[in-house]
Order: structure tokens, then sequence, then C-alpha cells
């Protein structure tokens, strides 16, 4: 698995308990950051996760409301938790991080998806990083 992956991964946790718990984004990503600097086998890892959760946070707007609008039938809070944090990551690499490709991005989100959320997230949220990704002239 590469870096980035588990970067991915990592980033997925962040966003989902900063969401699920009502906590400040800054206090997991403090104490996400404790833990990787004792071990430092995780640092490959952190310093694009932290990257993306930063990003996440910086154009939190922008985002939710790409989301939202292609997101046909779905509000943000009608999502299931795992599948609007992992929309509002891969919907940063897409928008913001032209050193990923965008089929790469959208691929890492569909299999994060397909391990972590229900049987339909998968196929929503290639649906709705496509439509974002079109938006974006990707």
């Amino acid at each position: 698995m590469s870096a980035r992956t588990k970067a991915r991964k990592r980033a997925l946790d962040m966003l989902f308990q900063a969401d699920v718990r009502g906590e400040r984004l800054e206090a997991i990503v403090e104490a996400e950051a404790k833990r990787a600097a004792g071990e430092p086998d995780r640092m490959a890892s952190w310093l694009y996760a932290r990257e993306i959760v930063d990003g996440v946070a910086d154009h939190r707007d922008e985002i939710d409301e790409l989301i939202a609008s292609y997101a046909q039938g779905w509000t943000l809070d009608r999502m299931p938790n795992v599948d609007r944090a992992l929309l509002r990551l891969s919907a940063w690499e897409v928008l913001h991080n032209p050193e990923v490709p965008t089929a790469v991005a959208i691929d890492e989100a569909v299999e994060l998806a397909k391990e972590y959320s229900t049987d339909d997230s998968a196929r929503f949220v290639n649906g709705v990083l496509g439509k974002i990704a079109l938006h974006a002239g990707a």
C-alpha cells in the first residue's frame, strides 16, 4: 500500500472522527500529530494526511457546496458519515491538488468507499466525484 493511500485512510479517519464526535478538526489533528511523532513509521503518511485535512478545512464551504449540488437527492446531513468525509477529502484532491491525477483521486475514493461504507457508496461516490471533476474541467 502506498504512502498516499495510507495518508488518505488517515485523513478519512480524522475527518470522520471530527464529524461524528462533533469535535473541532484542529483537536483531532493535534492528537494525531502527537501519535505520528511517537511512531516514525507513520510519518511518511502523516504529512500528506495533514495536507488533505488542512486543505479540506481551508476549502470546506466550496467543497460542501459542490457535493450538495451534485449529490442528487441527498443532503450533506443525510449522507452516511463515511461518505461525506470521503467526498470531502477526494473533492479536495480533485479540485486543489494538481499532483494527483483526477482518475487516481476518484479510484482511491471508490476503493475506500467499498472498504468502509455501504454497498451503494462506491457508485454514489464515483458519480458525485465524476460530476465535480467535470465541473473542475478535469
